[in-house]
């Protein structure tokens, strides 16, 4: 076993014990942290298959944009974690039923790959980041921008949610702050004692001018 293999052993091993502890993690901010560690780890086979773009894509957008938003909602939005965990046991077979028949399919695809001898393996691009440029700008161009539109989307249901009311924050609402007047902010009003002050300066004789 060379050491590229071995690379991938230890990733894969990395990824697979992030991506159950992301399920099964009790803390919300915990789970969001194992799964910037599974990206990671996928990053890391993308390298080791020799597709840079894609690692340095999965890295800078998901990584870099798309976990650190989702985990500063998940710091900032209150999440009641006893809901969350209600029915975990619950689904649990439903769940393990579908993982087992998605594990085995993609088993049955990798293994077949792997055992086939007249399997042709593609020849490299010069540069695939400029191949897969073309591809995406051209073909998918408007695949392209639904999935943008779907994060511009996603981001600012983010910061609804944030903006909630909450009992124990004060903030300020900007549509009272244009209607109000100054007639309903300030008033003036004489107070007895100023009265009395302006009576005796009245009554006070003026002495001799120089």
């Amino acid at each position: 076993m060379d050491a590229i293999t071995g690379f991938f052993y230890v990733f894969a091993a990395i990824l697979v014990f992030a991506a159950l502890r992301v399920i099964t993690a009790g803390n919300a901010v915990h789970a969001a942290l194992y799964l910037v560690l599974s990206f990671f780890s996928a990053s890391a086979l993308w390298m080791l298959l020799e597709a840079e773009f894609l690692a340095i894509t999965l890295v800078l957008v998901y990584v870099g944009a798309v976990m650190v938003l989702f985990l500063f909602v998940v710091m900032m939005v209150d999440v009641n974690m006893d809901k969350v965990r209600a029915g975990f046991w619950k689904n649990l077979p439903v769940a393990a039923i579908v993982g087992s028949l998605i594990a085995f399919q993609m088993s049955v695809v990798l293994l077949r790959g792997f055992w086939d001898p007249n399997l042709e393996v593609p020849e490299q691009a010069a540069n695939n980041t400029v191949a897969l440029g073309v591809l995406l700008y051209t073909e998918y161009l408007y695949p392209f921008e639904v999935a943008a539109l779907i994060l511009l989307v996603a981001m600012v249901a983010a910061i609804a949610l944030t903006l909630r009311k909450r009992k124990d924050t004060k903030g300020q609402v900007p549509s009272d702050q244009v209607r109000v007047k100054s007639t309903d902010r300030v008033k003036l009003v004489s107070m007895p004692a100023d009265l009395d002050r302006k009576q005796t300066k009245s009554e006070t004789p003026s002495g001799p001018k120089a």
